[in-house]
């Protein structure tokens, strides 16, 4: 691979050099500029709601910045100089906004430069920890509140690999993990190996998925032992004393009891597997106390390998511990019944446990689950609610438990893809241990929803009684603004918080009262990209050509009248799987919502004179026991042509001159719908999978394997049909893609098989880059890349000999 770009083109007509020596490009300045706006900041509230935290955050890495030294092992990727995972976004700047009288406060003593990460309250709302990441160490900080003065809480270097830091609901106490002291270089990797890698199956079924960065060799396993082994440091905020609670391993997870007195710990072993990452090796689950002493081992689990292929397959062993969050120490886990195989038949597939302190009588059992446990949310002593899910038929139940009593009743029973018939999400507050758990109000509960519609989503907040199971409306967004609940201010007086946008109204946090339509505003974060104030968006509904209604997301360029004709397009989507026609027809989203730009979205084409259609709905249905994936490609194009003919019929698209595109799964559909049919002009494919017999134990929403349902597996390969592929197609990848499934290769086989065939296609290759970019270098880049490409071969096409020659951009 070249140092910086390789950059592949081969066309029908032309001959050019098959790679390309080529520096970072930028794109047009409309586009460059809207990607450089600034951030608005992240925003997060006190426990006790008397601020609120205004986070600013970093952009984009720099491609210099992505390069540093990475170790790609587990399924992680740990930065060795400091020992914490080699990519992420930072906090760079705190600020805290009084709500009292809302004025906004800078933080002292704040590390120069600020990288923050983990930015958290204490449970009573009087202290703020966050972690700063520097080049060669990380370091665990704390803010007083009372003076906003910052300060380093420890001296002890973090190893944020696979651990972090907790508060204990006392507000004095942190628990994190730290490098071990005294720890020894890791010894250079010998270059003369010691013998073969040698894996061996003696008859036990094993399918996996197909994961990235595993560990290859016996070195690997030495430094994944080297860079996430850790102590467990129990720190004293206010006498800054510290106690280690075990030492040298690798804290998968810990998590303080309510009352802060001891400690739930998972811990991982040996063997390790070169098959599956890090959260499937084996582990043992502990309690411990605070002075480190072993309380009582809760469980071992071996490698988890062995887990049947579909998105119900579980573990045999109990799975899921966690602390019950409103009692001081009582354990709860989920055990399956069916031995995890959801092909196995059973009345009963999963349990739910509990157990008090100190965990010496039986278990007690919660309740009995048809289908496969989801969550629990915990209310009292006679409230908790149960989630269950099944995924093949869509189905989800909640069930209300009396934990003193076992007794239950079902609360909802419900397709999950049915959006118009979602009842929201019970709403929680802050408990005495500064966990959340369900706010009960003279035995009633609050639910806060998206509210889909046909009219689009407008969320809302109910009220339901706990008895009757009633339900009384008690605000709703109103047009034309999309506002949805954030959280309750004073649950008695019915103050809560908003966040409110329009089609030019950027999202800002409000203040209202349950029966009033008085609101006042809290923040007032300006526009980020008032150069597309004016840019028009309207939702599309239309359908397809099997009455499955549809929806697209239209973006017109601003000051464009229909009288100047119609616009060159691009469509840009992702499927998605339903099981109902019903279902998949329902309106996605709001025609009200803010215009938001991401790197890898479609809507900067908008100011580049195109009509842009966004979340352009590519639903693949299979009703009753058809599988949605049996008639992919007939749905999927049946989708797209649906979406040009109505943009079409209505002015203002011109539809012999339309692009399509698409990530991950998107680049996949997008390489389908340039092989199967004719209705776009060219392609741009990012990050996808087109050989799926290289992900023979299922794919997407496919849970059948490849010597299942072969037929399909080569039918939805878009691999298969490379000789039919003769639209222009621009793949893009990163190469270090760790997503399950889209390895390079996928990209870089499929553009060879178009290559040998005589098509028309370009391959680019980001180094460093993972499945979704980063680098700065690498996002303008690829904007570039996608201009070049769209304006080439979609906004300058014509009909032409097939001995015409192509005048590149590049």
């Amino acid at each position: 691979m070249k140092k910086l770009l390789v950059l592949v083109f081969i066309s029908i007509s032309v001959l050019v050099n098959g790679q390309e020596n080529l520096s970072y490009q930028r794109p047009p300045e409309e586009i460059a500029k809207l990607l450089e706006a600034p951030l608005t900041p992240f925003v997060s509230f006190s426990p006790d709601k008397q601020w609120m935290l205004l986070l600013e955050r970093s952009d984009f890495p720099t491609i210099e910045q992505l390069s540093r030294p990475e170790l790609r092992i587990g399924g992680l990727r740990i930065n060795p100089e400091n020992f914490g995972p080699s990519r992420g976004n930072y906090t760079i700047g705190i600020k805290v906004k009084r709500l009292s009288d809302n004025q906004e406060l800078e933080v002292k003593n704040l590390p120069t430069p600020l990288t923050g990460s983990s930015v958290t309250f204490s449970p009573d709302g009087k202290r703020i920890c966050f972690i700063q990441n520097d080049a060669s160490r990380i370091e665990l900080w704390v803010i007083d509140v009372a003076t906003l003065t910052a300060s380093k809480l420890s001296e002890r270097k973090l190893n944020t690999a696979m651990g972090g830091y907790t508060w204990l609901s006392d507000s004095q106490h942190v628990l994190f993990t730290a490098v071990p002291n005294g720890l020894k270089p890791l010894p250079e990797k010998t270059r003369i190996p010691t013998g073969p890698i040698v894996e061996e199956n003696l008859g036990k079924k094993a399918p996996s998925r197909t994961y990235q960065d595993l560990l290859k060799n016996r070195y690997d396993e030495a430094a994944f032992d080297y860079y996430t082994q850790s102590d467990l440091i129990l720190k004293n905020v206010f006498t800054a004393t510290e106690k280690t609670l075990s030492s040298a391993a690798i804290h998968s997870d810990f998590t303080p009891s309510p009352d802060g007195k001891l400690v739930l710990t998972e811990i991982v072993q040996h063997p390790y597997s070169y098959l599956v990452p890090v959260y499937l090796f084996p582990k043992t689950v502990n309690v411990i106390d605070l002075n480190g002493k072993l309380v009582k081992e809760i469980a071992r689990i071996p490698l988890l390998d062995y887990i049947p292929t579909g998105f119900n397959a579980t573990q045999r062993e109990p799975r899921g511990h966690n602390w019950r969050a409103d009692k001081p120490s009582t354990l709860v886990w989920v055990h399956a019944q069916d031995d995890g195989d959801p092909k196995m038949k059973a009345d009963i597939r999963d349990k739910v446990f509990t157990q008090d302190y100190p965990f010496s009588g039986n278990a007690k059992e919660l309740i009995a689950l048809p289908l496969r446990h989801s969550r629990i949310v915990w209310g009292n002593d006679n409230v908790a609610w149960v989630y269950e899910r099944w995924v093949s038929d869509r189905k989800e139940r909640v069930y209300q438990v009396n934990p003193a009593t076992g007794q239950k009743k079902t609360l909802f029973d419900r397709d999950y893809d049915d959006g118009y018939n979602n009842p929201g999400s019970v709403i929680t507050e802050t408990n005495q241990f500064g966990l959340n758990t369900i706010m009960i109000k003279e035995n009633s509960v609050f639910l806060s929803g998206a509210g889909p519609s046909p009219l689009g989503d407008m969320p809302f907040v109910d009220k339901m009684d706990l008895t009757s199971l009633k339900k009384t409306r008690q605000w709703q967004c109103v047009a034309p603004y999309y506002e949805y609940f954030i959280t309750f201010l004073d649950s008695k007086k019915g103050t809560f918080v908003t966040s409110r946008e329009s089609n030019t109204e950027n999202p800002n946090y409000y203040a209202r009262t349950l029966g009033s339509s008085k609101v006042t505003a809290i923040t007032s974060f300006p526009h980020p990209y008032p150069q597309i104030k004016d840019v028009k968006k309207q939702v599309l509904k239309y359908k397809r050509a099997d009455g499955v209604e549809l929806t697209a997301d239209l973006y017109l360029p601003p000051g464009y009248k229909k009288e100047s004709g119609p616009l060159p397009g691009f469509v840009w989507a992702y499927p998605r799987e339903f099981k109902s026609a019903d279902a998949a027809g329902q309106v996605k989203g709001s025609p009200y919502t803010f215009t938001r730009l991401s790197w890898g979205g479609p809507i900067y084409w908008v100011m580049r004179g195109y009509a842009v259609l966004d979340n352009a709905s590519m639903p693949i249905v299979g009703e009753g026991d058809n599988e949605p994936n049996d008639t992919y490609v007939q749905q999927l194009v049946a989708s797209a042509q649906a979406v040009v003919d109505h943009a079409a019929s209505l002015g203002v698209l011109d539809p012999t001159r339309v692009g399509v595109g698409g990530h991950s799964y998107g680049a996949f559909m997008t390489a389908n719908l340039l092989a199967h049919s004719d209705i776009f002009k060219a392609g741009i494919a990012r990050s996808g999978a087109y050989n799926r017999t290289l992900t023979p134990f299922g794919f997407q929403a496919e849970e059948r394997t490849y010597w299942q349902a072969p037929e399909v597996y080569y039918q939805m390969s878009p691999f298969s049909y490379a000789d039919k592929l003769k639209e222009p197609i621009l793949f893009i990848h990163g190469e270090a893609d760790n997503n399950s499934g889209t390895f390079p290769i996928q990209t870089e086989r499929f553009y060879n098989a178009i290559k040998g065939h005589g098509g028309t296609s370009r391959y680019v290759v980001l180094p460093y880059e993972s499945h979704g970019y980063a680098a700065k270098e690498s996002i303008l880049h690829t904007l570039w890349e996608m201009d070049s490409w769209l304006d080439t071969y979609v906004k300058k096409a014509k009909e032409k000999p097939k001995d015409e020659k192509v005048n590149l951009k590049y």
